[in-house]
């Protein structure tokens, strides 16, 4: 870190921030305090703070069960996006204003959902990683960057519970507390350390990003997978996948509570013919009512009787280069470019202090290197990277490097 924001030293203990300076605000949970929420921010003033917190691993999908709220001459919000499902008004009312989000990508899809999308934005978790903070959580960067601990014994709670008790939204009304004073400690550093225009870039990307859409086979990131080697038994876990996601968006619940993914995995290898058979499959056993068995015996019957045409790839299908496991044998000069363009990223990573990944992405380097432009100069590297999605600024540092990569390569 520069001088600009200094860490804490370690003998110096972090401040608990353990209340919010105007006091704990009520849920706004109906139309009337919705509608004097969205004037008091319509006429606030500076970037807002915004925050969500989903039920992970308690209920299906990802939607926001609270959104926080803070901005100066506002104060801080705490809105209950069940009760009011429709918050387009507020986004409309804060559409000129800068929001300010931690970890940016786990957020907007949910605000999305409810009419939320910033046109500009400061990510706080992303400045840090491009300012090179070793953690990036907001705890540990709240800490590191302002010298104010925050609690978060509550960040892995079921927030669909209702009402939410008392201590819970005291959490999230301080994740939003100073959220602000982070980003605004966070862009100085940036500034000194010349990466701003980087985060500006990031951050213009990460705001004009389309939601994201639906994966293609999405049964293939079930935990495990890479026991199952046969077609046959991918289907059995495609059905059983497919399944368990109707029961748990049936009973609103997260999928991982109907069964876990090794219980899938272990069906789809045994391939059981009856009820003894598959309650004896580790993962299944005697809490799975008779419903359930018939439900899980029929998916894997669906998978023995499908004809070979319809069983699934043995591998997912992608539209990129091939596994670079793969590449010394199908194209050893390929492979022997990447090689090179990994070298060179990873020292040039080092050199600005942030992680390889958000210099360029890997999947990037992967493409350029597999299928590179006929001149391999750093301006033709520079376009085939933009076309990809690289930025400018990641351009022009990573361009030059990867020519130089290539031409190691080939000599």
């Amino acid at each position: 870190m520069t001088d600009a924001v200094a860490a804490i030293p370690e003998e110096t203990a972090p401040v608990p921030l353990l209340e919010p300076r105007e006091g704990l605000p009520p849920v706004v949970a109906d139309e009337q305090a919705l509608a004097a929420a969205v004037a008091a921010f319509a006429a606030g003033r500076g970037p807002v703070a915004v925050d969500a917190e989903r039920a992970s691993g308690y209920r299906y999908g990802q939607r926001a069960y609270l959104i926080q709220l803070r901005r100066a001459g506002a104060g801080t919000a705490l809105i209950d996006p069940i009760a009011c499902p429709d918050l387009h008004a507020l986004g409309t009312a804060l559409a000129d204003a800068e929001w300010v989000v931690h970890a940016a990508t786990q957020d907007l899809p949910c605000l999305g959902e409810v009419g939320m999308r910033p046109r500009t934005l400061f990510d706080t978790e992303l400045a840090g990683r491009l300012a090179g903070f070793p953690r990036v959580g907001l705890g540990p960067m709240t800490e590191n960057v302002l010298g104010l601990s925050l609690a978060k014994e509550h960040s892995a709670v079921d927030w669909s519970t209702r009402p939410l008790p008392e201590p819970w939204l005291r959490y999230a009304a301080l994740d939003v507390e100073v959220l602000v004073e982070l980003r605004d400690a966070l862009e100085q550093e940036l500034d000194a350390q010349g990466k701003l225009d980087w985060a500006l870039q990031e951050f213009a990307a990460l705001a004009a990003a389309p939601l994201p859409s639906p994966r293609v086979d999405p049964w293939r990131r079930t935990s495990q997978l890479h026991k199952v080697r046969r077609r046959r038994q991918l289907a059995a876990v495609r059905e059983l996948w497919q399944t368990r996601d109707r029961m748990a968006r049936e009973r609103d619940v997260s999928p991982g509570r109907v069964l876990p993914d090794a219980a899938i995995v272990n069906a789809a290898l045994a391939m059981p013919t009856n009820a003894a058979g598959l309650v004896a499959v580790q993962g299944f056993g005697p809490r799975v009512n008779r419903r359930q068995v018939e439900q899980w015996l029929a998916a894997l019957q669906r998978a023995r009787e499908l004809p070979e045409s319809q069983l699934p790839a043995a591998t997912a299908p992608h539209d990129g280069p091939p596994p670079p496991r793969a590449w010394a044998e199908k194209d050893p000069v390929a492979a022997a470019r990447l090689s090179a363009a990994r070298a060179a990223v990873t020292a040039m990573a080092e050199e600005k202090h942030l992680p390889a990944e958000n210099l360029i992405t890997p999947d990037l380097v992967r493409r350029v290197c597999w299928e590179p432009p006929a001149v391999s100069d750093a301006d033709n590297i520079a376009a085939s990277l933009r076309r990809l999605g690289a930025r400018q600024w990641q351009t022009d540092l990573v361009a030059p490097a990867l020519a130089t990569a290539f031409d190691q390569a080939a000599s």
